[in-house]
């Protein structure tokens, strides 16, 4: 049994998420994707919360937000989202952590809002009637924008940590999460599936369901990202795929890009397109804004202009891009890049043999110089940039913008609705030379009429899109290199407006019902919570009793005291206020409700039974618990540390935060102006300014640099906030392009690859209904189907069925065989021999079928039947006579499994000349080579998939699996006379028939 249910992605005309549930035979529930749209609403994840508790395993395909956005949330808000296991490849965990720490630190809507149902109307009114200025706020309106507190760094990383990577072309038998039933032998298999680097064709095998998942694949080779492994990889092409992926039982393939025709001259006439767009503007002293992701297709345009810039540099003199800057922004970039250059053998065999060539320059450079100037070629690498410059912070970003000239920025995001990419439209939208360049294209919203309403809720991308595609205003055409005609669509002016959002401190108000949502999240979890189970809010929170009063070793409670006076009280004043009832309460009603004193514990079971009195937990490690010093002072020590609280107060105010070059001596004095804070930095020979840091560090040292900016500027606070929301708009006059870099199939693939992929049952999701509709049509006439025909109808011509669900419509797409139950006879059991072929038992046999045959012993009867009627005769006048009559008519019932015997002795005789052996089993030529070597033979490889043994035997496995064996003439000769090589022939097969498995019938 398979079904197929898409939780979204499929026919969506707005939301651009996959999330998937694969149901599998016995319960197996597989969630292939966690995405999530460019909106954040969490009313998107209702449906995956349902299925949570009975997910088996996590698949993921690619690290970006519409496969991997909601992975985070589910593990914060979802307490069983963390048991199940995750698996995916090394670089969709790298590059996904990464993403998600830039959305989280980039756009404040992720956080996503406090819950409306956690906090009471009541509850609500009652906090806001004390608070001055708030009394005419009604609940909801106050609950609506507080977000919730976004996760940390560490925290993400955290969640990354649980996901387990998996190799290209590794099988998997996967552990299943605590509340899922066994899996049988389920096996994944990782495939590569281009677009981005690490993306996933997944393989699925369960019994006999073979299941091939292919979201957003790429066949076509890039730059940077290997085309998809359907022919076996790096882009090759062939007339036959590869013997995993082909006829399976169901391919799921995504519809995106199925109504596209492909660019003619592939991937170079696309970059020298991409370079044209640039050059026009270049040339007019313009500026280029190019927005893009942070994690998977920004590797392909970085690496793209870089190399583009390498050659202007050292070709023509007058080329414009010359005199240009190139800057990719992003609060992340520098983790991105970092992490390329550790996975280059996930990318395109051309970037393994650049490093290689970069590699062994340096190398020759050293030897020559003595090895002191080793290193001044470095740089020449596939991602260690010359020209490209990294910005990660933001007020390095708007000195760049204010800056004249030429030069193209790299900007996250793609949908310019957070990252830096918003804040560089606001500066170059009104330049007539400047140019926005799109490498993706965004679906139209179905909307009958263009309203303001249904505007404002589009992002920037969107609406920009929608503009390219009108071209109210005109188009500009460009003359190429080539001599072709470029088109830019003129903006005309017209006034871009947008809602911005921004974070901002919470009101005294709003601080109650924050705090009122933790107390009453902590309390419903202290009545469900089992033991062995970590608190909620692990994370400490600014207004959170429960997480500051056990601050960490360094902490000072002293001295932080008089400034968690006002949280703690503002804590204590809303526990009365609690809007929790007495049966959420439950046996803690005893201390949390007054003048009750008795408790009914009368068919309650665990901690209902015990007064609820919680063991503080004393706070240490694996060495003990933990010593604070504080607690040890001396008096006079404590009357000094006193003296400099007060003189830091007086400085100070409380609140007050202090330049990040000032610091406090000894004595409380402020010293100002400190020889680290001006310094400048030597780092490879060159001088680096302190506005220089976010280019020169990396890692940790790069994000304090970026929050330290932050904190000076003030952008960030520490504690909860909330969302606050600013009219917009903006007059456009800069020019609007579009080149395809999204990295995905086209028409012209589809249609090559599906019929060779020859699926039994074809399921199209991932894209809008137009393109599904279309590609269903195109797919029943190159597939000879007929959607929702039946296999066992004789006018039925073909064994593939086309689906095209919606979003939560339930597919059967269970493979169609006939299975029978029967019962083998003792007889023909002890004649059985099992073959075993690594964890499977296989046996061929020839029997009889016989009709159904009941085998009851007549002694094992008659005492059977004396018992049941003694049990009869006491049980006369109870209830439960009618159940053991049930029962004894079960017992009576014969056996209804047809029976398999051995065959008579005149038919035996004639099928044993009919029957032929089988060989069962996979041979891998890897194994072979280890078994001749073993055996004191020669065994080396040998051109394409060829096993050489002692120079004269040659092995070959084809696409097919089968098996071919070639020796020279020599190999047939005597053993006497030509020594060890001349049994080679005959050693190599029995070799090889030792690892299969040679079954025949009895």
């Amino acid at each position: 049994m398979f079904t197929f249910t898409p939780l979204l992605g499929a026919q969506s005309s707005s939301s651009r998420a996959s999330q998937s549930i694969l149901e599998l035979d016995g319960g197996i529930k597989i969630l292939v994707d966690v995405g999530w749209d460019d909106s954040f609403d969490t009313l998107d994840l209702a449906k995956l919360e349902k299925h949570i508790p009975t997910l088996s395993l996590i698949l993921l395909t690619h690290a970006t937000p519409a496969h991997i956005g909601a992975l985070v949330h589910c593990c914060r808000t979802f307490p069983l989202f963390t048991q199940i296991p995750i698996y995916a490849t090394s670089p969709v965990i790298a590059f996904g952590r990464t993403l998600l720490q830039d959305l989280y630190a980039s756009a404040p809507l992720a956080a996503t809002f406090l819950p409306k149902t956690s906090v009471s109307e009541s509850g609500a009114a009652s906090a806001l009637a004390g608070v001055p200025g708030d009394r005419d706020t009604e609940a909801s309106g106050s609950t609506s924008r507080i977000l919730l507190q976004s996760p940390a760094a560490e925290e993400i990383s955290r969640y990354f940590s649980l996901i387990q990577p998996l190799k290209y072309s590794q099988p998997h038998q996967p552990l299943p999460s605590p509340f899922s039933p066994p899996l049988n032998g389920l096996t994944l298999t990782a495939y590569n599936a281009g677009h981005t680097v690490g993306g996933t064709i997944w393989h699925i095998q369960h019994g006999l369901e073979s299941i091939v998942y292919a979201m957003d694949w790429n066949q076509a080779r890039e730059s940077v990202v290997a085309g998809a492994a359907w022919f076996g990889g790096s882009g090759a092409s062939g007339a036959e795929v590869i013997e995993q992926l082909r006829k399976p039982t169901a391919l799921i393939c995504s519809t995106k890009g199925g109504d596209k025709l492909a660019l003619s001259g592939g991937r170079k006439k696309r970059d020298d397109l991409l370079l044209d767009m640039i050059r026009s503007s270049l040339a007019k002293g313009g500026t280029v804004l190019i927005p893009t992701d942070t994690s998977a297709r920004v590797l392909e345009l970085a690496y793209s202009l870089e190399h583009s810039w390498r050659d202007a540099s050292a070709g023509n003199k007058d080329d414009v891009l010359q005199g240009a800057g190139l800057y990719l922004a992003g609060k992340k970039v520098t983790t991105t890049m970092r992490l390329a250059r550790s996975m280059l053998e996930w990318m395109d065999e051309n970037i393994v043999r650049e490093f290689e060539a970069a590699e062994s320059t340096d190398a020759t450079n050293g030897q020559r110089t003595g090895g002191q100037d080793k290193g001044s070629s470095k740089g020449a690498g596939p991602f260690h940039f010359k020209h490209l410059k990294i910005i990660e912070r933001k007020k390095r970003l708007e000195k760049l913008l204010a800056d004249e000239g030429p030069k193209v920025i790299l900007a996250s995001d793609t949908s310019l609705d957070w990252g830096f990419s918003k804040e560089s439209l606001r500066q170059l939208a009104e330049g007539p030379n400047n140019l926005l360049l799109l490498t993706e294209s965004f679906r139209r919203e179905e909307t009958t009429e263009a309203t303001e309403d249904s505007q404002s809720s589009m992002s920037l991308g969107k609406m920009i899109w929608e503009w390219y595609q009108e071209r109210r205003d005109g188009v500009a055409m460009e003359k190429g290199s080539d001599g072709e005609l470029l088109e830019q669509v003129h903006s005309g002016g017209r006034e871009l407006s947008w809602t911005d959002v921004q974070r901002a401190p919470l009101d005294p108000g709003e601080q109650l019902l924050y705090q009122q949502y933790l107390a009453t999240k902590r309390q419903l979890q202290d009545t469900s919570q089992t033991r062995g189970q970590e608190p909620i809010e692990n994370v400490a929170d600014a207004l959170d009793d429960g997480s500051s009063s056990t601050s960490s070793e360094d902490s000072d409670p002293e001295q932080q005291g008089r400034a968690l006076n006002f949280s703690a009280s503002l804590a204590h004043a809303s526990r009365s206020k609690l809007a929790v009832s007495d049966e959420d309460l439950g046996v803690n009603i005893l201390l949390r409700r007054k003048n009750v004193y008795d408790y009914d514990v009368r068919g309650k079971k665990g901690r209902e039974r015990m007064f609820p009195f919680v063991a503080p937990r004393k706070k240490g490690d694996e060495y003990g618990e933990f010593i604070r010093p504080e607690e040890y002072l001396r008096a006079e020590e404590r009357e000094e540390i006193d003296m400099q609280q007060r003189r830091s107060d007086a400085e100070t105010k409380l609140g007050q935060k202090r330049r990040w070059d000032d610091t406090v001596g000894p004595n409380g004095r402020k010293l100002s102006g400190s020889a680290t804070g001006r310094k400048r930095l030597h780092m490879d020979g060159r001088k680096v300014d302190d506005d220089d840091l976010s280019l020169a560090t990396d890692g940790e040292d790069a994000d304090e640099a970026v929050e330290s900016e932050d904190e000076a500027d003030g952008q960030t606070f520490e504690g909860p906030a909330k969302a606050v929301f600013h009219p917009q708009s903006v007059t456009l006059h800069a020019r609007i392009a579009f080149v395809d870099f999204m990295g995905l199939h086209d028409k012209r693939s589809l249609e090559m690859l599906i019929p060779l992929i020859q699926p039994q049952k074809l399921i199209l999701v991932g894209g809008m209904k137009e393109e599904t509709d279309a590609l269903a049509s195109e797919c029943k006439k190159l597939l000879a189907a007929k959607p929702g025909a039946i296999v066992a109808d004789p006018h039925f011509d073909s064994a593939s069925i086309i689906f095209t669900p919606v979003n939560g419509e339930v597919i059967d797409a269970s493979v169609d065989t006939n299975a029978w139950m029967v019962k083998l006879s003792n007889t023909l059991v002890r004649r059985l021999n099992w073959q075993h072929v690594r964890s499977l038992g296989v046996v061929a046999l020839t029997a009889q079928l016989r009709g159904p045959e009941p085998i009851v012993d007549d002694s094992d009867t008659e005492t059977v039947g004396k018992k049941m009627k003694q049990l009869k005769d006491e049980a006369a006048s109870s209830a439960v006579a009618p159940a053991l009559e049930q029962d004894n008519k079960s017992t009576e019932r014969p056996d209804v499994y047809p029976l398999l015997d051995i065959l008579p002795a005149n038919m035996a005789a004639g099928t044993r000349s009919v029957t032929r052996p089988l060989h069962v089993g996979d041979l891998r030529l890897a194994d072979l080579r280890r078994l001749m070597q073993a055996a004191g033979h020669t065994a080396e490889f040998r051109g394409e998939g060829t096993l050489l043994i002692d120079k004269c035997v040659a092995v070959r496995k084809s696409g097919t699996g089968k098996i071919e064996i070639e020796a020279t003439a020599q190999s047939s000769i005597g053993q006497s006379s030509l020594g060890r090589g001349a049994g080679s022939f005959l050693a190599v097969k029995k070799k090889i028939y030792e690892g299969l498995a040679v079954v025949a019938g009895n």
